[in-house]
């Protein structure tokens, strides 16, 4: 059943979920009225590019919009950018903008995304220390990129390395200071984040895993600053980078009444606790029918695809958002894509290529594939995702062994 045309639906977060959420709206035969809320000044637009090739000088901004201004007027959706929602009358049907504004609405779509962790030692707050989180947080430190420039990571994480490998790239000194025991300690296991040290290392990057920042000053005479860590260890900084991880913008959805638990509670179909109100993207703690769990994600997948998939409900379909998580990186010459979300694992299976370097790793939990990645072999990642969707049994002697075809495997277990 289609939603009413003579209906308005709201969409509060300018981030690439608002955008593909918009078109699918108008594309699932949605002509009612749309209007379009979000705090920066800019339409929706895509974010990995913000700490690779936007970073790097490769793209400019114009190439990262989901769609260019234009096509919203065309398309009949109202932009209110460059303010924020404030709160949310759900007894009015109405969002309270900070400029004194209300819009009204039939139902509600919040893709609010999420901000960067900020570090919480003293001198966090010191001119020079950045985040990577917005178009401005990218242009401010690719200012600071300069050939011989020194540059402090903190965090080895997804974002924290691809900030590192951009600016080894652009001539920068750079150091990684990561807390953990290995890099990338919240999506892999020790073997493959260890991998990445090395090839950071190999590329003339410090990384230093299990050493915490305590506090950043800045040097007396000198536009430097200098970080220093629990066991004493200093080291000086044109810029610091925060790569910690993201924070949900949940918190006009939890002063509403809406539930939250590490990010807007929602179902498969994207519904919130309150029937008018609907959330996607990297806000959200969505219902994942494969995994038969909630979780919450900070990928360009989930934010695209269940937007798209929340948005037809929103036009009057049924058909839930259930897929296998999925996300990539490209660092130095390295194409790295990971699928799955596994909250463990007791097994870690390699599946090597003729010269010897690995290919893909396999991640069992009690015999069963929860998890997985490739290394420059793209083309195998879809018959892994179709194994861990299926949560395939299959033997760790016939996933390492390069003679058996994972499509092959997939078929049987499919």
């Amino acid at each position: 059943m289609q939603a009413e045309n003579s209906s308005s639906i709201v969409v509060v977060g300018g981030g690439h979920a608002a955008g593909r959420a918009i078109e699918a709206l108008r594309g699932a035969g949605f002509a009612g009225r749309i209007a379009l809320v979000g705090d920066e000044k800019q339409p929706p637009y895509e974010r990995p590019a913000l700490s690779k090739q936007l970073l790097n000088g490769e793209v400019e901004f114009d190439s990262l919009l989901v769609r260019p201004r234009d096509w919203y007027a065309e398309q009949g959706v109202e932009l209110v950018l460059g303010t924020r929602a404030e709160a949310i009358d759900r007894p009015a049907r109405r969002v309270l903008l900070r400029d004194g504004r209300a819009i009204a609405y039939d139902r509600l779509l919040l893709t609010t995304g999420a901000r960067a962790r900020p570090l919480t030692v003293a001198g966090a707050n010191l001119p020079g220390v950045h985040a990577v989180r917005t178009v401005a947080d990218a242009l401010a430190l690719r200012e600071r990129l300069r050939p011989g420039a020194r540059l402090l990571v903190v965090g080895a994480g997804l974002i924290g390395l691809e900030v590192a490998a951009v600016a080894r790239a652009r001539g920068c000194e750079v150091a990684v200071l990561e807390a953990g025991p290995h890099a990338l300690g919240r999506v892999t296991p020790p073997e493959v984040g260890r991998m990445f040290e090395q090839l950071h290392a190999s590329f003339g990057t410090e990384v230093h895993a299990g050493t915490l920042l305590t506090r950043i000053d800045k040097l007396r005479d000198a536009q430097r600053l200098v970080a220093t860590s629990a066991d004493g260890r200093r080291w000086e900084a044109d810029a610091i980078v925060a790569a910690i991880g993201a924070v949900p913008n949940d918190e006009l959805a939890a002063n509403a009444g809406l539930r939250v638990d590490n990010g807007i509670r929602t179902d498969e179909f994207g519904r919130t606790s309150d029937p008018a109100i609907f959330a996607a993207g990297d806000v959200t703690a969505h219902f994942n029918p494969l995994l038969g769990r909630h979780l919450r994600l900070e990928t360009w997948q989930n934010a695209q695809n269940q937007a798209i998939a929340v948005a037809r409900v929103m036009a009057g379909g049924a058909q839930s958002h259930s897929e296998v998580p999925w996300f990539w990186t490209d660092q130095f010459g390295l194409n790295f894509q990971s699928a799955g979300a596994p909250m463990g694992w007791d097994e870690v299976h390699w599946r090597h290529a003729p010269d010897g370097k690995p290919a893909v790793v396999f991640y069992l939990q009690d015999g069963v594939l929860v998890g997985g990645a490739t290394f420059n072999q793209g083309r195998q990642m879809r018959h892994l995702k179709q194994l861990i969707g299926v949560r395939a049994r299959v033997d760790g002697r016939r996933l390492q062994d390069p003679g058996t075809a994972l499509d092959q495997l997939a078929r049987m277990v499919g």
